[in-house]
């Protein structure tokens, strides 16, 4: 296939970060409530979602780039 058709990680990432962010949020609200097991405070949701916001951006990245090699294998 020529690369005239392929996704660019970029756009890829772009597709993906609307998943990619709330899974952040999630993830980090999740290890706020297992803080409390050593002491620290819980963190709330809506500050998991405001850190989310920029923490998403790399994991939209990663996904997109995994995502490629996946369509790469497949071709």
């Amino acid at each position: 296939m020529s690369s005239q058709g392929k996704w660019s990680i970029g756009k890829l990432a772009l597709l993906l970060y609307p998943f990619a962010m709330p899974a952040v949020a999630i993830n980090l609200f999740m290890l706020g409530l297992m803080g409390q097991a050593i002491g620290l405070s819980a963190l709330s949701p809506e500050l998991a979602l405001v850190v989310a916001v920029p923490l998403g951006v790399p994991a939209a990245i990663a996904a997109g780039w995994w995502l490629r090699g996946l369509m790469d294998r497949a071709d």
